[in-house]
């Protein structure tokens, strides 16, 4: 496929260039031609490339939360139990090549550059999203790589994205059904479920990770074309009884990881019975692999720990349903003692349902809002005001000027800068002042220290992992 050389640089430049003249959703939201429903472009060009995807096996990936820790999770216990396995999943959090995996490593640069001036042309002539080329690259590079198997992840819904041109997976799953990009798949949760069930397919087992009275009627109506449908909550996997120690030991400790397990371990009872997936049936090395599912994926940003001195946790769960688990465990670490106050980093794309938020944000917490470096981001003074307006409509604060510097301020709890690296940086001063406070006041025993948070947005993520390294 090389058909001029590869440089380092002309690798960045095609890279940037699809990033500029082919708008993605990470980086853009809706907005210009980011997202681009519909299959008839994505079919064209697996049928110009050679239908790729009849290659491999797959399992196809569809949820609101959850579905990227399930899909490394299976791809992980894959691995150890040696099969090739690929993995496609988005969005990425520092390498645009992290979309592409396969036995956990990351597509080669020459691959993609390789890919990209080959195809460009036919690309450009077809008006192709951002999408719908990471997908077509994905799928071509684990065929020629020989992947046995491959774990997509779908990109937005289920139905008319880009993924959906498999023909015929070894299992589907949908990993819970949450309120999220509703101007895109429906205002209620029935009819967000029935765009996400649009991956079912005839005859193929389809494994849903929550039943919920709202979607489950739904997904039986879906399921219409005789694929066998099973709810991960209603059922006891074969490893389940060991999911206490498993929990304990994985290195995804988010508090979502129990259900995602369940999901995990009954969607290997499902395919383990299927050509292909035999080696499934090694319980040893599927453990390993599910309890070194971060390690073995390079898989970040899912309750990742970046720091223990000062204690520092970021997540990339940007809607109401993943923040609101994640607020409610770190409230609950407070309250246990186990850490002794709660600082958050927060900064949200400004077409997040930011008023679902709120509610959620824990009372006791010092708040310092920020915005990455993107287009879709919602400025952090923004943030700081809507934030400040709802907890004085609750009678808790009222608003306050702006302070010089860069800096807004509206108490000694509540701050927003312009930049990710300033607020993280505000972050861990404040910790060290509260560790020397406590530090002088304690008695003998050590006191807890305080719990930094970064999350809100994968770009908050990304742009906070590397002040770490």
């Amino acid at each position: 496929m090389m058909q001029t050389p590869f440089t380092e640089a002309g690798y960045l430049r095609l890279v940037q260039d699809i990033f500029r003249r082919f708008p993605s959703v990470q980086r853009d939201g809706f907005t210009a031609g980011a997202y681009k429903p519909g299959l008839e472009r994505m079919q064209a060009f697996e049928a110009e490339l050679g239908h790729p995807s009849r290659s491999f096996r797959s399992i196809h990936i569809a949820g609101t939360n959850g579905k990227g820790s399930v899909a490394n999770m299976l791809a992980s216990a894959c691995k150890s139990c040696g099969i090739r396995v690929g993995l496609f999943t988005s969005p990425h959090i520092l390498d645009f090549r992290e979309r592409m995996r396969l036995n956990g490593e990351m597509i080669p640069k020459e691959y993609v550059y390789d890919f990209l001036t080959t195809w460009m042309s036919w690309i450009t002539a077809h008006e192709l999203s951002f999408f719908e080329i990471t997908t077509a690259m994905a799928f071509r590079w684990f065929a020629d790589q020989g992947a046995e198997v491959a774990i997509i992840e779908t990109g937005l819904g289920g139905r008319l994205d880009s993924t959906n041109i498999l023909e015929r997976p070894s299992l589907t799953v949908i990993t819970s059904i949450g309120l999220d990009h509703c101007d895109m798949l429906g205002s209620t949760l029935a009819q967000i479920a029935a765009e996400k069930a649009g991956i079912f397919k005839l005859s193929v087992p389809a494994l849903v990770g929550e039943s919920h009275p709202q979607t489950s009627a739904v997904f039986e109506e879906k399921s219409w074309m005789h694929c066998p449908l099973s709810y991960a909550d209603q059922m006891r996997p074969s490893l389940w009884y060991k999911h206490a120690a498993i929990l304990k030991q994985m290195d995804l400790q988010a508090p979502v990881q129990q259900k995602n397990l369940r999901t995990v371990l009954a969607a290997i009872d499902l395919l383990k019975v299927q050509p292909g997936f035999a080696a499934l049936q090694n319980e040893e090395a599927v453990l390993e692999g599910i309890i070194h599912t971060a390690r073995n994926m390079d898989f970040h940003g899912r309750w990742e720990r970046l720091s223990t001195q000062p204690y520092v946790l970021a997540d990339i769960g940007h809607n109401a349903q993943a923040l609101g688990a994640n607020f409610a465990q770190m409230e609950k670490l407070v309250a246990e003692g186990r850490y002794s106050s709660l600082i958050i980093v927060y900064g949200v794309m400004a077409d997040k349902d930011l008023d679902a938020i709120l509610p959620l944000m824990p009372e006791n917490a010092t708040y310092i809002f920020t915005a990455p470096e993107v287009p879709r981001a919602l400025p952090a003074d923004e943030i700081l005001h809507r934030f400040t307006a709802y907890r004085a409509a609750a009678n808790q604060e009222e608003d306050a000027p702006a302070a010089p510097g860069g800096l807004i301020t509206l108490s000694s709890r509540t701050y927003a800068f312009t930049s990710v690296r300033q607020a993280v940086q505000m972050a861990l001063s404040l910790s060290r002042g509260l560790s020397q406070q406590l530090s002088r006041s304690a008695s003998a025993e050590a006191p807890a220290p305080p719990l930094i948070y970064i999350g809100g947005s994968t770009f908050v993520v990304a742009e906070a992992l590397p002040l770490f390294k």
